[in-house]
Formats: C-alpha cells, structure tokens, sequence
C-alpha cells in the first residue's frame, strides 16, 4: 500500500508526508484522548477523572497556535529587520548592540517576563505573546546577522556592477541567499516557543498548557501527559513542515 501510494505520488508531493503524517497524529489525538483513557487510567488509578475535559482540545490547540503565530510573526518582523538594518552601512555601529540586546532577550526567563509583564498589561494573552516574542528574537537576529554577513562579498560587487540599487540588492540578492539561514532561526524560535507557550495558562492565557498546569495543581499525572502528548504532536509537526520549505539539498 505504502510502494503504491509513494508511485502515485510526484517526488515534491512526497516531501509532505512526513508533515502530513504528523498532522494527522496532532488531529488524532485531540479529537480522540478519550481513546487513551485506559493507559492513563493505569497512571492514574486513583483519579476520578483522567481525561481533561475543562476545554476541548482542538479549541486549545488553535488558542496555541494563534499566540505561538502573533509572537512569531512580531520576531521575524522586528528580527529581520534590526539585524538588515545594522548590517546597513549607516546601522554598522549598532550591532552589537542590537546582538546583546536579543541575547538579554532569551537569557531573561519567560517566567520573569510574565511576572513584569501581568502588572502593566493584565492577565490574559498579551504577556505571554510579549513573553514569547521576547525569547524567540535570538535565534531569528543571530541567524540572519550570520546569513547577510556569510555571503560572498564578490556577489555583491558583481550585482553593483550590474546598477542595482541598495534596495535591489538586499531583496533580489542578500535575503534570497541568506534565507536558508534565516528560515533556520525561524524554525527554532517557533519549535522552542511552541512548548515555552505553556506556561500562559498561568496568566489566563488559555492554550495547551492548561492541561499541564491542571494535572501540576490538582496532582494529577495524565492531565499533564496529555497536554505535553499534544504539545509535543504540534512541535513535530511544525518543526517537519520547516524541514521541508527548505530548497532540495539543504535537508
């Protein structure tokens, strides 16, 4: 069945099976935890209650998915652009800075960000998104500082020399050949920042991490196995569909 299905198949279509795979497991397992309320009853044998059914799952995944997606968006935005902007002859005297900077960002712990943060914004998703988008900058900024400053600098004089402007330059030349590097920040920030979203269902952000800190709360083990099996799905997922934007030979 699988030899006939992967004939079928174009060679670019195959490349998806591996996202799709791990999209169907994710869709799985939140339309159907009931499924598993055996094994998890083995875990927790004494509990009443072994499927958490405070809130649908699919509803907490598309919670999740909408913070981890606003926060990432915001990284790649500010990001990308400060590190263009200091690779820019005119920024050249800021990057360090700007390097230091979206280093403080992921060394500060999101726990931390959380707490500064609910006093000034209230509780709710906007801290865990400022959280978030705070701790993803790293790996977005020091990847496309790498990718810009990794390429030839022949490349560049060959494509002044054709008449492009500076614009021209950085949108059909540098970003182009730093993407790969680039895309591979991204991919971090997002993967990491799918299971660091957890943590928002301590401020009222209502995502995947409710099962988790329901099961830590109330002492039950398979509230938390269940949030971080879904969890877990959505990283897999995410980070098999980045695998596979990346151009042919590069992985």
């Amino acid at each position: 069945m699988t030899e006939a299905v992967l004939r079928i198949l174009p060679r670019r279509g195959r490349r998806w099976l591996a996202p799709l795979a791990w999209a169907a497991l994710l869709l799985g397992a939140c339309l159907g935890m009931e499924a598993l309320e055996g094994p998890l009853r083995w875990v927790e044998p004494d509990s009443r209650e072994v499927i958490y059914a405070r809130a649908d799952f699919l509803t907490l995944l598309g919670r999740h998915l909408l913070v981890v997606g606003v926060a990432a968006l915001a990284a790649v935005v500010i990001g990308v652009g400060a590190a263009v902007a200091v690779t820019r002859r005119a920024g050249r005297d800021f990057l360090p800075l700007v390097a230091q900077l979206a280093s403080m960002g992921q060394t500060f712990p999101p726990v931390a960000v959380l707490a500064l943060a609910v006093p000034v914004l209230g509780f709710g998703t906007l801290p865990i998104i400022v959280a978030l988008l705070l701790y993803g900058l790293l790996p977005i900024v020091r990847n496309t500082l790498a990718g810009l400053e990794g390429i030839d600098p022949g490349v560049r004089e060959a494509a002044r020399g054709m008449g492009m402007t500076g614009g021209q330059l950085l949108r059909q030349v540098e970003l182009p050949l730093a993407a790969p590097v680039i895309l591979a920040g991204i991919r971090t920030s997002v993967t990491i920042n799918i299971a660091t979203a957890a943590i928002g269902a301590t401020v009222g952000a209502s995502n995947l991490g409710d099962p988790i800190i329901s099961g830590i709360v109330n002492g039950n083990t398979a509230y938390v196995l269940q949030g971080a099996l879904v969890i877990g799905l959505l990283a897999l997922t995410v980070d098999s569909v980045f695998a596979r934007l990346r151009p042919a030979g590069q992985g």
